[in-house]
C-alpha cells in the first residue's frame, strides 16, 4: 500500500519519527523480554540517570528531556516493580527517586544482556544510512531548542491564495457568491439580477474585467468586478468572499488586486456603492485608499435602493493588514 505519511513528506515528519521510534521501541522490548526484565524501552532513560545517583522527578525530567507528567508516572511504574523507592528532600515539597537493591541489580543485567545488542543494532542500522544520524538529530534538537516548530509556524505566510480570470465555467461563482451574501444582507435588485446572470455581458464584453480568488484547498472563494461605466470611470462592484475563506486575508488579496488592475486600465475615477450595514467591509476600503465622496454619491448612488454610501478610490497611505472577508458593493 501507498505511504500516505511518507507521501505529505515534511509535513508529517513528527508522526514519521514517531513511528520509527515506535518500531525501534518494539524491538528493544523484545530484547529486554527476552532478558527476563519486566521492563519497557520508556523506562531505559530513567533507569539510566538514576544509576549515576539519585534524582528528584524534575532533575529527571530534565535530564531526560520530557515531561515531569511523564517522569511521574514512569517513576510510579518502577516503584511499583520495585526497581525505585522515594524519600522526602530537604525541600518537603519534592521527593529523592533512587534505585532499590532490585533495580540495582536490573541495571546490571540490563547494562550486560540489552544495552550492547541494542545498541550495536541501532549503531548498524546507522552505518548502512552513511553520514552521521546521530549528529543530524542532535542539530534538530538544537534548532527547536533555538526556535519552537510553533513559532517558526506562526512566522510562516502560507501562499495559498491565487487569483484567477473570468472564465465562462467560472460564472456561476461570480452569481452564487454574490447572491448569497446580497438575499442574506438586502434583496436582489433587478440591476443585480441583470449582472449576475449574464456577467460577460454586462461586464466583460464592455471592456470590465471580473476577477476570483482561488484558495488552496478550497477552491474559488470571492470574487469582484471592474465595471466600466461612462467616461473613463470603473466602478468597483458584485464583490464577496465566502465565509469558508474567514482568516485566509482573501478579502484584502482580491481587493488588492482589483485596485492594481484598474489603476493599470487608467481607471478615473474607480469608485464603489455599498451600505453602511457592511462595516468590516468599509473599514477595509479605507484602509486600502477608497474614500467617501459626495459626488459619486451624487452621480451613481441611485443604481441601488440599498446604497447610502459612495466612495472614491485615491492614493492611499501604507495600508494596515486586515483579516476581514466581507460582502463588497454593489
Amino acid at each position: 500500500m501507498t505511504d500516505a505519511v511518507a507521501k505529505m513528506g515534511p509535513l508529517f515528519l513528527a508522526t514519521r519519527l514517531k513511528r520509527l521510534g515506535e518500531r525501534m521501541q518494539a524491538g528493544a522490548a523484545a530484547i529486554i523480554a527476552e532478558s527476563g526484565l519486566p521492563l519497557l524501552p520508556a523506562h531505559m532513560p530513567v533507569l539510566a540517570m538514576l544509576d549515576r545517583k539519585a534524582m528528584t522527578v524534575g532533575q529527571l525530567a530534565e535530564a531526560v528531556g520530557t515531561s515531569q507528567p511523564g517522569v511521574t508516572r514512569i517513576v510510579g511504574q518502577l516503584a511499583k516493580l520495585g526497581f525505585v523507592t522515594t524519600a522526602p528532600c530537604t525541600d518537603q515539597r519534592q521527593r529523592l527517586v533512587s534505585l532499590t537493591g532490585t533495580g540495582e541489580a536490573a541495571m546490571i543485567r540490563t547494562k550486560l544482556q540489552v544495552w550492547p545488542r541494542v545498541g550495536r543494532a541501532a549503531e548498524l542500522l546507522c552505518e548502512e544510512l552513511g553520514g552521521d544520524l546521530m549528529a543530524r538529530i542532535a542539530e534538530i534538537e538544537a534548532a527547536l531548542a533555538r526556535q519552537s516548530l510553533e513559532s517558526r509556524a506562526r512566522a510562516v505566510v502560507p501562499d495559498v491564495l491565487s487569483l484567477r480570470e473570468f472564465s465562462d465555467d467560472l460564472a456561476r461563482h461570480f452569481h452564487d457568491i454574490n447572491a448569497e451574501w446580497i438575499t442574506a444582507m438586502f434583496q436582489l435588485e433587478q440591476t443585480d439580477r441583470d449582472v449576475l446572470e449574464n456577467p460577460r455581458a454586462a461586464i466583460v464584453d464592455p471592456g470590465g474585467v471580473i476577477l476570483f480568488v482561488e484558495a488552496e484547498g478550497l477552491g474559488i472563494v470571492g470574487t469582484c468586478a471592474l465595471q466600466k461605466t461612462a467616461g473613463g470611470g470603473f466602478e468597483l462592484t458584485k464583490m464577496g468572499v465566502r465565509e469558508s475563506a474567514r482568516g485566509l486575508k482573501a478579502g484584502e488579496f482580491l481587493l488588492s488586486a482589483a485596485i492594481q488592475r484598474a489603476q493599470a486600465m487608467q481607471a478615473d475615477p474607480l469608485y464603489l456603492l455599498t451600505n453602511k450595514r457592511c462595516e468590516a467591509a468599509i473599514h477595509l476600503y479605507e484602509k486600502l485608499g477608497f474614500r467617501h465622496d459626495a459626488e459619486i454619491m451624487a452621480r451613481y448612488g441611485a443604481r441601488y435602493a440599498r446604497c447610502d454610501v459612495a466612495m472614491r478610490f485615491v492614493e492611499p497611505d501604507a495600508p494596515a493588514a486586515s483579516s476581514a472577508t466581507f460582502p463588497a458593493a454593489g
